[in-house]
């Protein structure tokens, strides 16, 4: 990975505002496999964790991009761990997050938190302001076949950490559950996975469907009535719910350079046909620009559910 793809945006969501991103691990680096996940496949699912980037130069290239950002007046409401995999596989995490504190902008981490029955890790994502903690299903044999975690992970322990995180935790804590047809989306199954977040007390929690391309063709939204059915599940255990269910219209921070902001925005956030056209237009480029980074296998146009999307070369 480039080193300026480590900093890349700012993307806006309903999540975290306008939020800039961080790549704190090289592609495709994570403790699962999920079939529905946008950034491709994992080819070797692991659970160790690892020095990769130093510390001071991550800190070093935000801190250069949020200047660029302020200084032209664009709004960063987070600093968001949002990389091609696992960002608790960084063996060095809570030491990026110190050294980012002095830039004065809300820390947030989304995690599949399948490391937190490890104290390092918890004390880690601790020093954060906002996590997001993924739990699509509290059935193993549903897990194994949804998420597809590495050898040596067992669902169990996974919850406990989750829930031993929680408790200790002093930000805000959100969840995120992805419903796939025909794996996850049963009402009994959901209600079991309400029942476990509740016992989180989540901020919030979001259920999502499969929107984008994934790593399996295959995974497919709920049919709507299932999906409303457990939308009401969670409703019924969580205070605050809410629905994941559309495109949104996300507003992408630029440099101004398309070879650089395309490939490092498309490599975790897939980008459709239109949002790149009006990506192209507020920074005054042509769609060259897009066919020479598609002719140099930096990204590729791929078809999903009849639109077109631009996706980082998964098979890089």
């Amino acid at each position: 990975m480039s080193d300026s793809s480590i900093a890349f945006g700012p993307v806006g969501s309903r999540r975290l505002g306008h939020s800039l991103g961080i790549n704190n691990i090289p592609p495709k680096r994570c403790s699962y496999s999920c079939v529905y996940c946008q950034v491709g496949h994992t080819p070797r699912p692991e659970i160790e964790r690892q020095r990769f980037y130093e510390p001071e130069r991550i800190a070093r290239e935000v801190g250069a991009r949020l200047a660029e950002l302020r200084a032209r007046g664009e709004p960063v409401d987070h600093l968001a761990f949002v990389p091609e995999g696992e960002p608790t596989l960084d063996a060095r995490l809570g030491r990026v997050i110190a050294l980012l504190r002095p830039l004065g902008v809300k820390i947030a981490v989304i995690t599949n938190g399948s490391l937190l029955g490890r104290d390092d890790v918890r004390a880690d994502l601790a020093l954060a302001d906002w996590v997001s903690l993924k739990i699509d299903t509290v059935d193993a044999q549903h897990w194994r076949r949804l998420n597809r975690p590495a050898d040596g992970l067992e669902l169990g322990p996974v919850l406990d950490g989750m829930l031993r995180f929680a408790s200790e935790f002093g930000g805000e804590l959100v969840t995120d559950t992805m419903l796939v047809r025909g794996i996850n989306d049963a009402e009994d199954d959901v209600g079991a996975t309400a029942a476990f977040v509740s016992r989180l007390r989540p901020l919030r929690a979001y259920l999502g469907i499969p929107t984008r391309p994934t790593a399996e063709p295959h995974s497919a939204a709920p049919e709507e009535g299932r999906f409303e059915r457990g939308l009401r599940r969670f409703a019924s255990s969580v205070p605050v719910v809410e629905a994941l269910t559309g495109y949104g219209e996300a507003d992408y921070g630029s440099t101004g350079d398309a070879a650089h902001d395309l490939p490092a925005i498309v490599a975790v956030h897939p980008m459709r046909h239109d949002e790149v056209d009006r990506y192209l237009r507020r920074v005054g480029a042509g769609w060259e620009a897009v066919d020479a980074l598609v002719s140099a296998g930096e990204i590729q146009r791929v078809e999903h559910r009849g639109h077109p999307f631009y996706v980082r070369r998964w098979d890089r």
